[in-house]
């Protein structure tokens, strides 16, 4: 049977952005097995302190389990340009395709997925860019993050379709994650 997760920040003692997280986790749960019972991830997370953490849920039909590792954040600067025609509606516990794209970022931070000729995601967060007027991000992104979610509802960024050549008006550039929250990257690289 799949498997699928949630990744949750977890600081000062609080579940952030959990509607979010509960919204997509009982989506996914009806997608991919009808099932319309509704959860709540605060019934099955108890925060074990106000230290900050990773709290990674991992799920099918029902909650299988809940760990919870220290957050370390991550650095990002460069960003490899990737080409795919990747799917990943649903966040799955089989990355094998996110990995194998992963693989190929050489000596770069991350990857930038192109996909059908737009600007997409990279291999573990949702993408923003600045062109000098307005936030926007991908309207189809490969994965409906919890933190995109919450921007867009507060009207914070806007969807649109981001074209490759459009990257050479991006003032900045952000990644989007329930761990980072929204993150500019500054100095950002981008490699062919």
């Amino acid at each position: 049977m799949s498997l699928f997760f949630e990744t949750l920040k977890i600081q000062n003692g609080k579940i952030l952005n959990l509607d979010q997280h509960n919204l997509r986790l009982n989506r996914t749960i009806y997608d991919i097995f009808g099932k319309k019972e509704m959860f709540n991830l605060l019934d099955f997370i108890k925060v074990p302190d106000n230290k900050t953490y990773r709290c990674k849920v991992i799920y099918n039909k029902n909650i299988q389990s809940v760990d919870f590792i220290p957050y370390t954040k991550r650095a990002f600067q460069s960003f490899k340009i990737i080409h795919s025609t990747i799917n990943y509606p649903h966040k799955s516990v089989n990355r094998d395709a996110l990995n194998k794209l992963f693989e190929q970022r050489g000596i770069c931070d991350d990857i930038l997925i192109i996909k059908d000729g737009l600007l997409s995601d990279t291999s573990i967060a949702n993408i923003a860019i600045y062109d000098g007027y307005q936030w926007t991000t991908p309207k189809k992104p490969l994965l409906l993050g919890t933190q995109r979610a919450k921007l867009l509802k507060n009207k914070l960024i806007i969807e649109k379709d981001i074209k490759i050549k459009d990257m050479k008006n991006i003032v900045h550039f952000a990644i989007i994650n329930a761990l980072i929250g929204f993150h500019e990257v500054k100095d950002v690289r981008f490699e062919d």
